[in-house]
């Protein structure tokens, strides 16, 4: 089978940084800190002068490194102001701005590794000529803490295994809730991207509870409902720093974005994966329940998903120690494509595919014994060596454009040819 490996790679940097709210956390009653009140008042002491010194200094520092600075300390003055009583106090637009600048930092969102991509098809088609398509990628990205967002680019690939990817702009910025105030949600959000941001600058920050140590792995697929109309539905596990759990990232327009906590027992687990429509008239999934084989589950509910039965096992030896998805299944002619994740001797990662019947997907009509791409030579190196692993690819004509993620550092790009493929499947 000829894969062709894309000379591009996309690798952690640590110059793209965001503005993020500083939290000084209330104490077990609910109540302001008191360093919160301190640090207004010593700035409302400021004479006039004095604060616009101050404030002049940070904004030398940084307002070249961000878009929209003043408007960024003046909307988090207001969310600071919200929990203090100033008693109708007279306050310039100056030491807002400056009180705002104290309650941020910066955040470098991918320092540590960008990796585990999924594409999907762009909502915008126009103007690309025959046999090329607008994409747009997810990335997870890993910051201090290790702590994951979601990232996202724009590209354009061809039939011909060619794909340009749409510049960066200088400025990255994060979604956020409307009226959000400094105390961390529970549950349901809806996030917004700013509306100057292009979705190429846009980053999707943990807003939960459970989600504060990261939005991890997103599997997204575009999802054509029995009405006709289309959305954008992606599956990720969120993190608390000691329990996971699996929610929805649901859109239509990639300005608004609902992050969705699922309920079940399959949604405690890792790595779900949405099929791109109904089957018959279930909504479809495929997990893995116990850590080491793939299941199908069902469900009559898109946020709502119990355990399923096993389709897959671990077989080959390339796959021995446990089995995966790597993304959406993809729908054929032929049936459902199923790309899997392996892990073999040495922890050794492989990506393979499955066949799947198209009208009862827990049939397995097929599978490869040997993998499309496994971890050797530029993708062998890296945070965890010997990783390849993906979180969606997209059906382009006959070729399959895989992203992929390397030693849970960086990204590289695949084109596969899907007749190949299906013909190497036993």
């Amino acid at each position: 089978m000829e894969l062709i490996n894309h000379r591009l790679r996309l690798h952690a940097d640590p110059s793209r940084v965001v503005v993020r709210p500083f939290h000084i956390p209330m104490d077990a009653q609910g109540n302001v800190p008191s360093r919160t009140q301190r640090l207004v008042a010593e700035v409302l002491e400021m004479g006039a002068g004095e604060a616009r010194e101050q404030l002049e200094e940070v904004l030398k520092d940084f307002e070249a490194r961000h878009w929209q600075t003043r408007r960024v300390f003046m909307t988090r003055y207001d969310e600071v102001e919200d929990q203090l009583d100033l008693n109708g106090a007279e306050i310039s637009d100056e030491k807002r701005q400056l009180i705002g600048a104290y309650f941020c930092h910066e955040y470098s969102y991918a320092a540590a590794a960008l990796m585990n991509p999924s594409a999907v098809p762009h909502f915008d088609q126009s103007g690309m000529p025959e046999g090329s398509m607008r994409v747009i990628m997810s990335m997870r990205a890993v910051g201090e803490g290790h702590i994951s967002s979601v990232a996202f680019r724009e590209g354009i690939i061809t039939d011909g295994g060619h794909m340009k990817l749409a510049p960066e702009p200088p400025f990255a910025t994060a979604t956020d809730l409307t009226d959000r105030g400094d105390a961390m949600p529970e549950g349901e959000v809806t996030v917004h991207r700013h509306r100057d941001s292009t979705l190429s600058g846009t980053v999707i920050f943990p807003i939960t509870k459970a989600q504060s140590n990261g939005l991890e792995d997103l599997r997204i697929t575009h999802f054509a409902h029995q009405d006709g109309s289309d959305e954008w539905i992606g599956t990720y596990t969120a993190y608390n720093g000691s329990v996971i759990q699996s929610e929805l990232m649901r859109t239509r327009d990639f300005r608004a974005f609902d992050l969705v906590p699922m309920t079940g027992a399959a949604a405690r687990n890792k790595g779900m994966a949405l099929f791109p429509r109904k089957v018959g008239d279930e909504y479809m999934m495929i997990g893995r329940s116990d850590g080491e084989n793939l299941f199908l589950l069902r469900s009559d509910k898109l946020t709502h998903w119990d355990d399923g039965v096993k389709i897959l096992a671990p077989h080959y030896p390339w796959e021995l120690v446990q089995i995966g998805n790597c993304g959406p299944p993809i729908e054929l002619d032929e049936g459902w494509l199923l790309l899997t994740h392996g892990v073999g001797a040495m922890r050794k990662y492989s990506i393979g595919a499955a066949l799947l019947d198209k009208d009862d997907p827990s049939k397995v009509l097929a599978r490869s014994p040997l993998p499309i791409l496994a971890a050797k030579d530029q993708d062998r190196e890296g945070y965890v060596p010997n990783v390849v692993y993906s979180c969606g690819a997209i059906k382009h004509g006959d070729t399959l454009f895989l992203p992929y993620g390397i030693a849970d550092s960086s990204i590289g790009f695949a084109f596969v040819p899907i007749s190949e493929m299906l013909a190497a499947m036993a």
